[in-house]
């Protein structure tokens, strides 16, 4: 038992090559930790080797230099507050905003900072010098406590990435990388998709790996996951923040959505790609050789005597030496590829994969026909897109298709409330959508069912003897 707590108690604490998240109000900012690496963060700058050994969660404080300091919780603000709320003003309509009722200016603040004034003590100094501080109410005290203490105080919390967090994070600073997918209608995509640890699922996303992370986050390392990603290569930069350790990446597989046609039709040939980048890279030795020659003999008709300089044997053999290692690195690198290539056509063409998730910035409708294919029957899907239409197109060839049941076409609605002592109300700013959602379950074809066809209209039987049907010439 101890030393699964010394265990659990060394993972909780931050050292060196781990992810963090740091926060400050609702602004957040994923970074790695390293050896006096600096980092720039709401337009200040610090060092992270004062972090190393401490618990996620802790507060820091800023310090001259640059250099991060444990702050001590002793509820310094709620003074401010409690020392001047006994005069309060009953409402603000006498209060005129002039710019006039504040003494300090902006160079007096800057002296203050170059005393070594604290944040809180510069708060203060605020209050003290405001004329209009003291008649007005207690809630617009408060506030204004808040908004100086967001922008003068210096304190960052560091904590552990989440789904969460690292979804605020991408939908708060950009939100065009992730397709404009909001943290609420993620948590939809989890649920719907039903993931969950030992599972099979396949992820086609281009929102910078924060779908592909939190499905690995929620299967908690066991299981398998298959990225399927358009281009030369997939794109993991937000499944890189979650700071998984080794045993994840160990059910992660990947595959091009270029091959999936030829992997459907048994025709996928793995020795083809190395083929054609061996040609490639011998293609482009042979130029790059011809360039230098023809470059040689342009220059040597040019100024002969350069062609007398001789070129040193040590020299040579290093850059062949250098050449030859370079060659070895991407054969193994090539040699790796075909094998994780490999593994993850062996992993689809059983064809019984627990789960599908799409979301991307594609047209989803072709995507969806081939990759259900890979789908056992019985099993969830869910396409997320930041437009309805598409996926309406998706709803209408998956009913004529067949093959699916309890298609759902949904959007997701979210409001957020501030919630205080006799002051609870909507945010005024909140987001105007969250993206839709298409999900549905498969289902297992019988050999005898045919694709449901309306009948033929049936045609009217006219009467030959009719006037209407005589002949007029």
């Amino acid at each position: 038992m101890a030393e699964c707590a010394e265990d659990s108690d060394a993972e909780s604490r931050i050292s060196y090559g781990d992810y963090i998240v740091l926060k400050r109000g609702d602004v957040f900012k994923s970074v790695q930790v390293e050896n006096k690496k600096k980092v720039i963060f709401e337009k200040q700058w610090f060092f992270l080797d004062n972090a190393v050994g401490q618990l996620y969660g802790t507060m820091f404080e800023i310090e001259a230099g640059g250099s991060l300091r444990v702050k001590m919780v002793k509820r310094a603000g709620s003074s401010l507050s409690n020392d001047d709320s006994k005069e309060a003003g009953q409402d603000n309509r006498h209060i005129v905003d002039d710019g006039r009722s504040q003494k300090l200016t902006r160079d007096d603040i800057e002296t203050l900072k170059e005393q070594g004034l604290k944040g809180q003590e510069i708060v203060q100094q605020l209050i003290d010098n405001s004329t209009t501080f003291k008649d007005k109410t207690e809630f617009a005290q408060q506030k204004y406590i808040k908004k100086k203490k967001k922008k003068y105080e210096s304190d960052i919390t560091f904590l552990k990435p989440s789904t969460r967090l690292l979804a605020m994070m991408y939908h708060g600073r950009e939100p065009g990388k992730i397709c404009h997918l909001r943290y609420d209608t993620l948590a939809q995509m989890l649920t719907l998709g039903n993931i969950h640890a030992s599972s099979k699922i396949i992820v086609f996303e281009t929102c910078a790996g924060l779908v592909l992370g939190s499905v690995m986050e929620r299967m908690g390392g066991y299981g398998s996951v298959i990225q399927m990603y358009p281009g030369g290569g997939p794109t993991r930069a937000g499944m890189e923040s979650f700071g998984f350790p080794s045993s994840f990446h160990e059910t992660l597989h990947e595959f091009p959505m270029c091959k999936v046609n030829a992997l459907l039709a048994g025709t996928l040939d793995l020795s083809e790609k190395d083929t054609d980048s061996r040609t490639d890279g011998s293609r482009d030795g042979q130029v790059h050789s011809s360039q230098q020659t023809s470059g040689v003999f342009e220059e040597g008709n040019t100024e002969p005597q350069r062609m007398e300089v001789s070129i040193d044997p040590e020299e040579e053999m290093k850059r062949e030496k250098l050449r030859q290692q370079r060659a070895q690195e991407k054969k193994v690198k090539m040699e790796e590829r075909r094998k994780k290539l490999t593994s993850a056509s062996a992993l689809l063409q059983s064809r019984d994969a627990d789960g599908l998730v799409i979301a991307s910035r594609f047209h989803p409708c072709p995507v969806l026909m081939r990759l259900l294919k890979f789908v056992a029957p019985s099993r969830p899907f869910v396409v997320y897109c930041q437009y309805r239409e598409p996926l309406i197109e998706c709803y209408t060839q998956l009913r004529e298709q067949g093959g699916t049941i309890n298609l759902r076409l949904t959007d997701s609605w979210l409001r957020r409330y501030q919630v205080l002592p006799n002051r609870t109300h909507p945010v005024l700013l909140m987001s105007g959508g969250g993206g839709y959602l298409l999900s549905g379950t498969t289902v297992a074809k019988s050999v005898n069912q045919q694709k449901s066809e309306e009948p033929a209209a049936k045609r009217l039987k006219l009467d030959v003897s009719s006037p209407s049907c005589e002949s007029t010439t």
